[in-house]
């Protein structure tokens, strides 16, 4: 009688070793993370006064992402696995759906139980609460918001309100480095008279000034500077009291809006002018005043004008986040508004000298105001694990990635991998994030778009929410971004491709 000969069993074996071998990997890094968090989770909740499901995730987060994770990855995927890689709302849940589904393939008891559908997408679901907290309901459709600057005419002009919120804005925003009080009561009643038309409430935000640096008066160029535009090479004096002035040493000069900042320059500091058209470096600093010689302009160079903003990236500005105006704009705010932009938020102490003011000017509120903290400096980057631990004491809270003034602060070259950072801090912490500055600028300008910025414009679905800036063809720019993220809903679910049946071929 014939026997047929056994197949060999050491491709099997080896396998199963290899996939045991992983499985110990993964299961370290499991204890490493829970062992890294700890301190996180403690100082998070001594922050936000209590125990909060979401800060401890972020802690899991921030110890994962502090280990080399690319050989792993590759690992896992070749096994048809997670690939870790979109764990940001679910740390846990991710690498214990892991290792059962790797104790399963090398024999091995599961160490964790596998979480359940509604364990395992938890944080999703927080996230989604916090977006319709902060910033309203998402549309059907779509996930993510639209948010709107309004120009000063919409103080006067309900009509164009309600285009916008016909078009699909589900966010108005009021920036209060403009305008009046009494404009801006006009405004809001006419985002609540339009919402009432449209039948959805629309979430008005009022962002309030903070400490903006800007060129103030500037002095006409000298006669050898025609053009009036910096250019590499040239001089520049800024003043920090009396008026402008022009000599040998330096051919610009501009006074600033905040005479302190210039006390606070050295040598060798970088200043950045206009949302980083120009770029200066610090040569000279006396009493009252400092020298800087332009590095980089755009071609042609770029003209110096009154009310520009100014970033110093590597000054230590000591500066409050809330100045004597916006305390005074306060009551007006806590009046209209269901969310409060605050600018220049650093460290949790500035959430505390806010939650202070509004205190002391909004005791009758009865509506819950959401807080909205604008990243734009590296300090706040750095720090925004604590800040959102500290804002989980005052209820509803939201993060604007402002690229604006971020570009400016840690230079272009860096802003593409920071916005993603940001997202995935966001994400993690179950915070909405709003996408900002220059979305859809040259429609919103122009009326026609460019491919980036369409392209760009697609990429903010990943956010809970995306801002237009004003302009005279914003309109159609939010009805072009209500069908752009329509479609986009379709394809992407954060970082998450969803595979829609595709058409076209």
């Amino acid at each position: 009688m014939t026997h047929d000969t056994p197949a060999p069993s050491a491709p099997a074996d080896d396998a199963a070793n290899d996939s045991a071998a992983l499985f110990e990997t993964l299961l370290s890094l499991r204890a490493a993370v829970i062992e890294e968090a700890a301190p996180l989770i403690e100082r998070f909740r001594r922050e936000a006064g209590r125990e909060d499901a979401a800060l401890d995730n972020l802690a899991h987060y921030l110890a994962l992402r502090r280990h080399e994770l690319r050989p792993l990855q590759r690992q896992l995927m070749r096994r048809g696995l997670s690939s870790l890689g979109r764990l940001e709302s679910r740390v846990l849940p991710t690498l214990d759906a892991v290792l059962a589904a790797l104790a399963a393939l090398c024999g091995r008891p599961v160490p964790f139980t596998a979480p359940d559908e509604a364990a395992f997408f938890a944080g999703e679901a927080r996230l989604d609460k916090a977006a319709v907290a902060s910033l309203g309901s998402e549309r059907e459709g779509r996930y993510t918001r639209i948010m709107v600057t309004l120009p000063s005419e919409a103080a006067d002009d309900p009509a164009f309100t309600l285009a916008l919120a016909r078009a699909g804005m589900d966010v108005a925003r009021i920036n209060c480095a403009h305008d009046t009080p009494q404009a801006w009561r006009r405004m809001a009643e006419h985002v609540r008279t339009a919402g009432e038309a449209v039948g959805r409430s629309i979430t008005l935000l009022m962002d309030i000034a903070g400490p903006k640096i800007r060129t103030g008066a500037v002095l006409p160029m000298r006669k050898d500077k025609p053009s009036g535009r910096l250019l590499p090479g040239d001089t520049l004096r800024l003043v920090a009291e009396g008026e402008p002035r022009v000599d040998d040493a330096a051919l610009f000069s501009a006074a600033v809006s905040l005479p302190e900042i210039v006390t606070r320059l050295a040598v060798g500091h970088r200043v950045r002018y206009d949302d980083g058209k120009v770029e200066a470096v610090v040569e000279s600093v006396r009493e009252g005043e400092a020298i800087l010689r332009i590095l980089h302009t755009r071609p042609g160079g770029t003209k110096l004008k009154p009310e520009k903003g100014i970033n110093l990236p590597d000054t230590a500005l000591g500066l409050s986040p809330l100045t004597d105006k916006d305390d005074a704009d306060l009551a007006t705010v806590i009046e209209c508004a269901d969310l409060i932009g605050y600018s220049f938020v650093s460290r949790p102490e500035d959430l505390d000298l806010l939650d202070a003011a509004i205190a002391r000017h909004g005791a009758g509120r009865e509506r819950p105001l959401g807080l909205m903290a604008k990243i734009e400096r590296p300090e706040a980057v750095r720090n925004l694990p604590d800040l959102i631990a500290r804002a989980a004491r005052s209820g509803a809270f939201s993060v604007m990635i402002a690229r604006g003034d971020l570009a400016a602060e840690i230079g272009f070259e860096r802003l593409a991998e920071m916005q993603e950072e940001l997202l995935w801090i966001c994400e993690a912490g179950a915070v909405p994030s709003i996408w900002a500055t220059q979305v859809l600028e040259d429609l919103v300008r122009d009326g026609i778009p460019s491919r980036g910025e369409m392209t760009d414009a697609a990429m903010a679905a990943r956010a809970e929410c995306v801002m237009l800036n004003k302009g005279p063809a914003v309109v159609e720019a939010v009805q072009l971004l209500d069908r752009l993220l329509g479609r986009m809903a379709d394809h992407l679910d954060k970082k998450t491709p969803t595979l829609r049946a595709l058409r076209s071929w």
